[in-house]
């Protein structure tokens, strides 16, 4: 199979194009490559040969099995529902593992202390594949203590902002959920509703270590949710 280096294309080439005798490669208004079918490919070397500028090379695979058709074109510009099934298969990557960077946003440390009984031999968080981090740049996912007041709403936003895609939020407490008994006044603010995408809605004041572990399990699909409508569903 021909594999596409990172040289570029000479302007108003086209010789690929003419020498492929299955219509796999496409080219876009200036005569660059854009797309590569290896479905269609049937590896005879001819766009190789004809290639002036070295973007497309002789390389070691041979055919390669896929579940899904698309995964056998390859685009300059990717499509959107190809980058969003990526962007699914890294996810569920991380039901192995989860790196987590934690963020008081104005927490009274109740939550906190609960967060740290984590790393206890009792608890032992480690063992489920999930650690804290203390670079937002190396995380998966945020998780945020505490009203979100007027002083830590830029560096909340700015943490969000340095995390890596595909990312993730956990509002932790009831602080961080709906602002508590200390929200909605002249320093603090009513919880990340409406501040930050929220993917799993944890209350308690505080809440213990055994509910936090429910919620990062159910964030990694690794437990079901008990909760719907506000009742409680055992299974």
């Amino acid at each position: 199979m021909p594999r596409i280096a990172a040289e570029p294309c000479h302007d108003d080439c086209r010789r690929c194009e003419q020498a492929c005798p299955t219509r796999a490669i496409g080219l876009d208004d200036r005569g660059h490559l854009a797309a590569l079918d290896y479905g269609r490919c049937i590896a005879c070397q001819l766009c190789v040969e004809a290639c002036p500028s070295g973007t497309l090379q002789t390389s070691d695979a041979w055919a390669f099995g896929v579940r899904d058709r698309d995964d056998l074109r390859w685009e300059l510009e990717p499509s959107a529902p190809a980058a969003k099934r990526l962007a699914s298969r890294i996810e569920k990557s991380f039901r192995g593992s989860l790196h987590v960077r934690h963020v008081d946003a104005g927490s009274c440390n109740g939550c906190e202390s609960e967060l740290q009984a984590l790393n206890n031999p009792f608890y032992n968080l480690h063992r489920l594949g999930i650690f804290f981090t203390a670079s937002p740049r190396a995380a998966d996912l945020l998780l945020v203590t505490g009203t979100v007041t007027a002083a830590m709403h830029e560096p909340l936003l700015a943490t969000w902002q340095a995390m890596p895609e595909p990312r993730r939020v956990l509002a932790c407490g009831t602080c961080a959920v709906s602002g508590g008994v200390c929200g909605d006044t002249y320093a603090s603010g009513k919880g990340l509703d409406g501040v930050l995408p929220v993917d799993v809605w944890l209350p308690g004041c505080a809440p213990n270590p055994a509910a936090i572990i429910e919620a990062l399990l159910l964030l990694l699909e690794r437990k079901p949710q008990r909760v719907h409508g506000g009742r409680i569903h055992e299974p």
